[in-house]
């Protein structure tokens, strides 16, 4: 779902939600990816949690079979991280910028929106093609279309109802799934891909007019006009060499209902559109209006997101009862002191933040519902227990730090599916920045345990649990996990959010100018993976600027 350029360094790996390449759904940079991201497997691989002490690099996770999303002569175009969409409440902010694009088959649709996100230049774009939206055909349709008898350019050969439905989800930022079409078989392939909100979208097809509710969610129409003859011989070689057909069928299908269907329902949409583009992604200066309209609305619609805001909002107010914090026990103590001393090793670090993780994850758990269960044991006898009343759970860690909590709540729990999100802030807006994501199916089903390892502003863990919300996660089944926190982070997240829960085994009441939270724990990420914060990289750990 998004793009961002910039110039590729050496062992520079794309930033990605994990996301499949297709004209269907190109999510520039990415994978909304969201990984490929329909395809996310159901357990992500975690990283050991006592690493060597060799220093690591900063590394992002993309699959390395996956091509470059996006070439052009001078460099590669990948996903630069996704500003906040929502506001300091938690609540969606800012609407995508919608592009409609239309024209006739092989017109030119797809260069000129690829032409348009290469111009664009910013962050977090999804190209949607409607050829993803074809209905699926019963027995007699599917003979009719391997004899080319069937009309794939009538709009009754679309499923409008769920292009509209998945269109405004996506306008609204939400998770959305995209079906993905055979065009050898005539028929959906089984997976779906998940695209995950955007800063604009581009949406095209030779229908992309001819419903009234898509032309509501249309912020610009354009309108690709190109010469037939050219479009004939487009389809020809496209047809022939990617959809496996035969000339003949390509000029008779093409005769019978491409022109005709073109003459009836396409061509009069020009009357709708803001701009008509002759001669497709040939047509420089009408590609150049194009972007400086956009450039314009981004800029009027540009959301201020300001992270001090979060320090003043809610200071001298009382922690919300949303907030668990683990009973101060000796031992607790005495493990925190442990941790909190900057002379502890980092084997002793690694030792007893890895007990405290554990605490942390058994206290937790506590806080899930359970129903009445009866059971017979080996006398014959009844017990009267307790059982999970959900589905099952899913543990989110927040990177990197957030990761060294797998472990303890794999122990814990059994089978556990996992999820990772990026989070870095950016140096120049002071922002929090989505750049990573990798969710398991079907996870609006779960009770979440979301973990880092430390809070302090709390605008990771306003990302990411805004992320979870977009992905249909109920806000009541979300667990923010941390062991240490500031007031400040937990007031934040708690505004924001009510229902979550919130779950620390220590509160500490000040951050100072740097966001720090004092007296802290230094940097969490550091000290446990043994490395040296490179300058351009923050992350959601204390001593970090989130």
């Amino acid at each position: 779902m998004a793009t961002t350029s910039r110039e590729r360094k050496p062992g520079d790996e794309p930033l990605d939600e994990g996301m499949e390449t297709d004209r269907s759904v190109l999510r520039c940079g990415s994978g909304s990816g969201d990984n490929s991201f329909n395809s996310v497997s159901n357990r992500v691989p975690h990283c050991p949690l006592t690493p060597s002490l060799t220093p690591r690099k900063r590394t992002t996770s993309q699959c390395k079979t996956e091509p470059p999303l996006l070439r052009t002569n001078k460099r590669t175009i990948y996903t630069a991280g996704r500003p906040p969409w929502y506001n300091v409440t938690g609540t969606t902010f800012k609407e995508a910028f919608v592009i409609g694009l239309c024209g006739g088959s092989a017109s030119g649709k797809t260069t000129v929106a690829n032409k348009i996100i290469e111009a664009l230049d910013v962050p977090w774009v999804v190209l949607l093609s409607m050829d993803s939206f074809y209905k699926v055909l019963n027995k007699e349709e599917q003979d009719l279309a391997a004899k080319n008898e069937y009309n794939f350019d009538h709009p009754d050969a679309f499923d409008f109802e769920l292009l509209v439905n998945v269109l405004r989800k996506l306008k609204k930022g939400k998770s959305i799934k995209v079906p993905v079409y055979d065009f050898t078989t005539h028929s959906r392939r089984k997976e779906w891909k998940t695209v995950y909100g955007a800063n604009v979208v581009i949406f095209e097809g030779i229908l992309a007019f001819a419903n009234k509710e898509l032309l509501k969610l249309l912020d610009m129409k354009v309108f690709v006009e190109t010469d037939s003859d050219i479009r004939l011989i487009r389809r020809l070689k496209r047809d022939v060499s990617q959809r496996g057909r035969d000339i003949n069928g390509v000029i008779k299908q093409y005769n019978k209902f491409v022109k005709p269907a073109f003459e009836q329902y396409i061509e009069p949409t020009v009357q709708v559109a803001d701009i008509v583009v002759p001669k497709g992604g040939d047509n420089f200066v009408a590609l150049d209006l194009i972007v400086q309209h956009v450039h314009s609305q981004l800029e009027k619609r540009k959301l201020r997101w300001d992270i001090s805001a979060l320090a003043s909002a809610h200071q001298g107010q009382p922690l919300p009862k949303t907030l668990s914090v683990l009973e101060s026990t000796p031992q607790v103590r005495g493990m925190h002191t442990i941790i909190r001393n900057k002379e502890t090793n980092r084997d002793e670090f690694i030792f007893y933040s890895k007990r405290l993780m554990r605490l942390l994850i058994e206290h937790a758990l506590s806080f899930l519902p359970l129903k009445p269960v009866s059971v017979e044991t080996h006398q014959g006898t009844i017990y009267e227990g307790k059982r999970l009343s959900g589905k099952r759970i899913t543990g989110v860690s927040i990177l990197r730090a957030g990761e060294t909590m797998e472990q303890a709540l794999m122990a814990v729990c059994k089978d556990i599916r996992l999820g990772k999100i990026l989070i870095q802030t950016n140096h120049d807006t002071g922002e929090p920045e989505l750049h990573y994501l990798r969710l398991p199916k079907d996870i609006s089903e779960d009770y979440v345990i979301l973990m880092d390892s430390t809070v302090s502003t709390g605008a990771a863990a306003l990302m990411a649990v805004r992320v979870l919300l977009d992905h249909d996660v109920a806000e009541d089944k979300i667990f923010l996990l941390s062991l240490l926190m500031a007031e400040m982070g937990v007031h934040s997240v708690a505004y924001a959010f009510p229902k979550v829960r919130i779950i620390t085994t220590a509160v500490d009441k000040e951050v100072n100018d740097q966001f720090h939270i004092i007296p802290g724990i230094g940097n969490f990420g550091d000290r446990y993976f043994g490395t040296d914060a490179p300058s351009d990289f923050c992350e959601s750990d204390d001593g970090m600027d989130l």
